[in-house]
């Protein structure tokens, strides 16, 4: 057998590697034939081959090199193969076409890349311009773009009409059906139906790999967690085989979106720990960022939660790439905000995203999906406590979420919605009520979680209170659900916690202004009256003070004069020491309040709105929730259901 001479072997190699990439797309065997094509080429001082090889190992997408190592290697070997080249030949023309769309991508541009588009175009190299097209459609899939992909894609299919290469038709095809998704398109199914024709007829691993990547978002929207699961496994293997270095990075995305859906995000802190500083990922996606964010708040670790968000809004959000991960990423933004109760975040956020509230926040190139902009708009509105606002897009959320079939996200949007209906027209909303019906009804039957309307203090029915309120010191630990807040001690404060801690009773305002809040439901039930003069503190009341003197005195005594708990300690030592003054009278006899029923309503109003004010400052959401139970008037009452 005669063995094949050097430019054979080379011509062979460069063959081999091309047909790997541009017809079957597949990325790995390209990459393998083409780099040993180079170096044999290189051997050789053929400048074509060396060409032809260093464009190839570019890849078909943009950024297919993500370590900074293997990006500068290839980067340069185009650089120098252009050099060595005819400017105005078709090769040098593709080469530009590639450093420009590399760069542009890398930056978050695309004037370059586009105008690389005209060039070709005036140029008449139809190869020329279907490698244009389709690298600029990836560097302008933010959300504002949508208009300009569409005819990207189109193009592109035109061009591969004349390239006669089937990789530009099954790039131009793949390209357009992605488009159609991004844009809530009704017939985007029809077009990946289309797809999935052309490669059944003749596979495309590069294609094939984002096909499967839809089919996994298309289970998750119907709710089909366990086949969602399954099939995301087999798509991350599909990458694998392909060569896509986004494989890792999309199956992350794919299982964080069921797990979130399923109500255990909070599982893949450590998933997610590992992933966020991959190299695979690209240099432009924040989203595994703001994914952590979200899964640490979700599991009560609130240092890693606000670390994740710092990272991001130290680099300024509004100045963070719209890449194709963006909305993904800024769902996650406003879900990690609202766990928070992070108030600014949510109004920056609401800023940003007005602008796209018509569509689905989909990641990448159709790979999962959280539901409509309007949902993100709505939590974001509801965080910040503009109630009203957060009404309208979360009705506009079900909507959307409903047209796109996304039945997970339909179960959340009415969740929300509820809790901001009971937050505008309190506990005994029937709209309210019908909502969260609903979303309770909707996620049994997908197997979802219970929609945790409890974990924002709106509980659907009657009971137990939905916001508790308790002493800490010289000030008031004020919670709802997940959320809790610190209040200074005030008279308005220690009325509110009388009504928070009997729940569904009237209590006379007179009692309140008297001191008679800290009676038990049962007395407050039996309706004392309090026409006459009342003691500030009852005796029961001043029996518990006392009391709780004794304990501290023998813990700060156990503790030693030094150390954070004894400080803890004094301060409420002193606190109840100057509520006992406060009480006494002339010769320690207790201080009474004289007074009409009217003066008391007015006082005891004024009083709990103040402390209210406080409340709705340090978290609006929690301020709403009280200012929409607490009645006030000659009885005030805490009604959270």
């Amino acid at each position: 057998m005669v063995s094949p001479t050097a430019g054979e072997s080379e011509r062979s190699a460069l063959l081999v590697g091309e047909r790997a990439l541009f017809v079957e797309g597949d990325l790995r065997t390209g990459r393998k034939w083409l780099d040993a094509a180079y170096h044999e080429a290189e051997r050789n001082h053929d400048e074509q081959a060396m060409a032809r090889a260093a464009l190839g190992l570019g890849g078909l997408w943009v950024h297919e090199h993500r370590t900074a190592g293997d990006a500068a290697i290839v980067r340069e070997r185009q650089r120098d193969a252009l050099t060595m080249l005819d400017a105005d030949s078709s090769l040098a023309l593709r080469l530009r076409v590639r450093l420009a769309g590399e760069e542009d991508y890398r930056n978050g541009t695309h004037a370059a890349i586009l105008a690389m588009v005209t060039e070709t175009r005036r140029a008449g190299d139809e190869v020329a311009l279907a490698e244009a097209l389709s690298l600029a459609h990836h560097c302008v899939l933010g959300p504002a773009h949508g208009a300009l992909r569409l005819k990207l894609a189109g193009d592109l299919i035109a061009a591969a009409a004349r390239t006669r290469r089937r990789g530009d038709r099954m790039m131009g095809l793949m390209w357009y059906t992605v488009d159609l998704f991004l844009g809530a398109d009704p017939h985007a199914e029809r077009r990946l139906e289309e797809l999935r024709g052309a490669l059944a007829d003749d596979d495309h691993l590069a294609v094939g790999f984002v096909v499967g990547a839809m089919e996994v978002m298309l289970a998750i929207r119907d709710g089909r967690f366990a086949e969602a699961e399954t099939l995301s496994g087999n798509c991350a293997e599909r990458g694998v085989a392909a060569g896509d270095v986004d494989a890792v990075g999309w199956y992350g995305a794919q299982l964080g979106s069921i797990r979130w859906y399923q109500g255990r995000i909070a599982e893949l802190v450590p998933m997610l720990s590992e992933l966020v500083d991959s190299p695979t990922l690209s240099t432009v996606d924040n989203a595994y960022f703001a994914a952590l964010a979200v899964a640490a708040a979700s599991a009560g670790d609130r240092r890693l939660a606000e670390g994740m968000l710092a990272r991001l809004r130290g680099r300024n959000l509004a100045a963070l790439s719209h890449s194709s991960s963006w909305l993904t990423m800024m769902y996650c933004v406003v879900e990690a905000a609202h766990l928070l109760g992070d108030t600014e975040t949510a109004a920056q956020s609401y800023a940003l995203l007005s602008p796209f509230a018509r569509l689905p926040m989909i990641a990448s190139l159709g790979v999962t999906c959280f539901g409509s902009v309007h949902h993100s708009l709505g939590v974001a509105s509801l965080t910040s406590g503009d109630v009203a606002t957060a009404i309208e897009h979360l009705n506009a959320a079900v909507r959307a979420n409903l047209a796109l079939g996304h039945w997970p996200a339909v179960v959340l949007s009415r969740s929300r919605l509820g809790q901001a209906l009971l937050l505008r027209d309190g506990p005994r909303s029937e709209a309210a009520h019908r909502e969260l019906a609903l979303a309770a009804q909707d996620a049994a039957a997908l197997g979802m979680a219970a929609p945790a309307v409890a974990e924002h203090g709106l509980a659907a029915g009657a009971g137990a209170p939905a916001v508790v309120c308790r002493r800490r010191g010289r000030q008031w630990h004020v919670e709802l659900g997940s959320r809790s807040v610190l209040v200074e001690h005030s008279v308005g404060m220690r009325h509110l916690a009388s009504l928070l801690a009997n729940p569904g009773y009237e209590i006379l305002a007179t009692d309140l202004a008297a001191g008679a809040g800290l009676l038990d439901a049962a007395g407050v039930a039996e309706g004392v009256a309090v026409e006459s003069a009342q003691p500030v503190l009852d005796e029961v009341a001043k029996q518990k003070y006392e009391a709780r003197l004794a304990q501290l005195r023998d813990e700060i005594e156990e503790y030693g004069p030094n150390g954070s708990a004894t400080d803890a300690l004094r301060v409420e030592r002193d606190w109840l020491i100057a509520e006992m003054s406060a009480s006494a009278g002339l010769g320690g006899r207790s201080r009474e309040f004289a007074g009409n029923p009217e003066r008391a309503r007015i006082a005891v109003g004024k009083a709990i709105r103040r402390a209210l004010s406080r409340i709705t400052e340090a978290d609006p959401v929690i301020g709403a929730e009280l200012r929409a139970t607490i009645q006030t008037g000659m009885r005030c009452c805490y009604r959270p259901g």
